[in-house]
Order: structure tokens, then C-alpha cells, then sequence
């Protein structure tokens, strides 16, 4: 790694397109769709830019106006994509959602098999591109693709910590593309001594059988790893975090719910911005703030920037202050 890296932050995942329709319309007859782009390392990308930092997305697109339809949304947010891998034969991967409320469930329909991402090959990755940066950022989405996603997962976290490269990593388990049993079987080998992992309380227990307060959460993963800094999210009951030394928490602000997608990636973005100033502690606050005003948006990806953070965060404090 070059003594000052190009990159922040650089991060390998698939981009899709999400279709959906609002709470109350159904699927099976509506006349109309929403499209966002999407994808849990894009929408991280995309919201670290936004508050400043420099980061670069390595993925494979199909050339067509699908593929530059997403990739145009990053680029609006800043992310570097100059190495892209312009696919001539893949498809973009997309996801429908049914919104819904109380009694039915939200509905997600998955349409990703044979995205461009799943054909990419080791010598199509720009390895200089995507090692030249202070932190790697990957999740537990890629390698449940296909198998030389996983293949392609293994060799960056294996050159990456060749080259003592951080790596931060979320666990984001998804139950539609593989088992819980294959999930942690894949996932254990490549969070051993990642600098961040990022873990929901449910992944936790239905991966890796940890369960208990937030202090045992976070003990069983950091035992379970060996990461230096941990991230457990709660739910509706905010976030804990390690960050070596000691335990901290952030509940969460008062939000209203109005799209659930993407939480998780824009608090990821929140912490890792602090993580990125030597101050965890404050990258927490980032985050559950980062992860409200995702929910309090319609779409994957939060829009935001520096000066509307620092103000919520700043309200946030004269409220517990009074």
C-alpha cells in the first residue's frame, strides 16, 4: 500500500436496480414502478462520498443503458468507477419490493442470477486500483453470488491482508441466496483479524449461535473474528460498538419510518467515517444518524452531506443535554 492511498475507501460488490411499488399497491397489478439503484456496497460507497471521502467501486456492469443507469447515480454521488468492468454479455441483477403494512409483510423478489458480477474473472479486477486505499470494504452478499464471486472475495481478502491492507466487513446475511449453515461456513475464514465487522444481533444468533446482552454480542464476535473494531446494530434499540478499549452505544433518534432499505449500509457508511478520523466513538453517532435519515428516505441510497449531519447530530445532543 502506497504511504498516501488514492482511495479512502474502495469496496467489490454487485449493483442492481430495484423496481418497486408503494405500501398499499400490489405487485401482481400495478401499472408502474419505482427504479433506484441499488446494491449494499454501492449504497456505502455512495454515502461516504456524499460526506466527502474519496472512494472507489470495482464491479462488473453490462453495457447497456440498465448498467449506466446505476452507475450514473454513483458517479452523481461521487464514486469513482473508472474501474468498472464494462460487460458486453451480463445482465443487471434487480430486486422488486411490495410494500406493505400490518397484517401482510413487505415482499422482495429477487432477479440476479447471471448478473455481470457473476461472470467476472481474477484478471479483469484492477488489483492496483482497489488495494491502493486506507480501507477495503466488503460484505457476506458477494460470495453467496455464485462461486467465483466467492472465489474472487477470497483472493481480494487474501491480497489485502497480504498487503496489510484494513478490511472492513458486514456480515449482511441475505436468506435468499444461501443457508444459514453454508453462510457461516463461506463467512468465518474471511472476518479472521479484519480491522471492522459489521454484525446484526439476528445474523449473530442465526449464524454463529451468539446470543445474550449487547456486551456478549459483542464478546462472541470479537472472540469469533478477532476483529480489532466491532459493530452489533439492534434494531429499533440502535447500535454498540468496541473499539478496543471500550463498549459504546447509540440509541436511535426519533425517525419515521418510510423505507427500510438500506439502513444497514448507510449506518456502515456513518461509522466508517468516523473510523476514518481515529474516532469510532463519533463514527457510532454517524452511523445511527446516517441509518435514520436512510429510513426517513424513499430509496437504497441515503443523500446527505457533512453540514446536515453535524446539524441532526448537533440537535440530537441539545435534546439529551435538556
Amino acid at each position: 500500500m502506497s504511504r498516501n492511498p488514492r482511495f479512502d475507501l474502495t469496496t467489490f460488490g454487485e449493483l442492481m436496480l430495484r423496481l418497486s411499488v408503494p405500501a398499499g399497491q400490489r405487485l401482481e397489478l400495478t401499472r408502474q414502478l419505482e427504479v433506484f439503484p441499488a446494491g449494499a456496497e454501492g449504497n456505502t460507497a455512495g454515502a461516504l462520498s456524499r460526506l466527502g471521502r474519496h472512494c472507489g467501486l470495482l464491479t462488473a456492469l453490462p453495457d447497456q443503458a440498465l448498467g449506466r443507469l446505476v452507475a450514473n447515480h454513483l458517479q452523481m454521488a461521487g464514486v469513482d468507477l473508472s474501474a468498472v468492468v464494462w460487460s458486453q454479455s451480463g445482465r443487471i441483477g434487480t430486486f422488486f419490493i411490495e410494500f406493505a403494512e400490518p397484517p401482510r409483510a413487505t415482499q422482495v423478489i429477487y432477479d440476479r442470477a447471471n448478473s455481470a458480477i457473476t461472470q467476472l474473472a481474477p484478471e479483469q479486477i484492477d488489483w492496483d486500483y482497489l488495494l491502493d486505499t486506507r480501507l477495503l470494504y466488503l460484505t457476506g452478499i458477494t460470495p453467496a453470488l455464485a462461486p467465483n464471486c466467492r472465489a474472487l472475495l477470497e483472493m481480494i481478502v487474501a491480497r489485502a491482508q497480504a498487503a496489510n491492507i484494513p478490511i472492513s466487513f458486514d456480515i449482511n446475511y441475505r436468506q435468499k441466496l444461501w443457508s444459514e449453515s453454508d453462510a457461516a461456513k463461506i463467512l468465518v475464514p474471511l472476518i479472521q483479524q479484519v480491522e471492522l465487522i459489521f454484525c446484526s444481533a439476528r445474523d449473530a444468533l442465526r449464524l454463529f449461535g451468539i446470543d445474550g446482552t449487547p456486551a456478549q454480542l459483542v464478546e462472541g464476535l470479537r472472540k469469533l473474528s478477532h476483529a480489532r473494531h466491532i459493530v452489533a446494530t439492534l434494531g429499533e434499540h440502535g447500535a454498540v460498538a468496541w473499539d478496543g478499549e471500550q463498549m459504546l452505544r447509540e440509541s436511535v433518534p426519533p425517525t419515521r419510518i418510510l423505507d427500510r432499505i438500506g439502513a444497514g449500509d448507510a449506518l456502515a457508511a456513518g461509522v466508517i467515517h468516523g473510523w476514518l478520523d481515529h474516532d469510532l466513538a463519533k463514527g457510532l453517532r454517524y452511523g445511527v444518524t446516517m441509518a435514520a435519515l436512510a429510513l426517513s428516505q424513499y430509496g437504497d441510497m441515503v443523500v446527505t452531506n457533512q453540514a446536515e449531519l453535524d446539524s441532526l447530530l448537533e440537535k440530537s445532543k441539545a435534546t439529551l443535554d435538556r
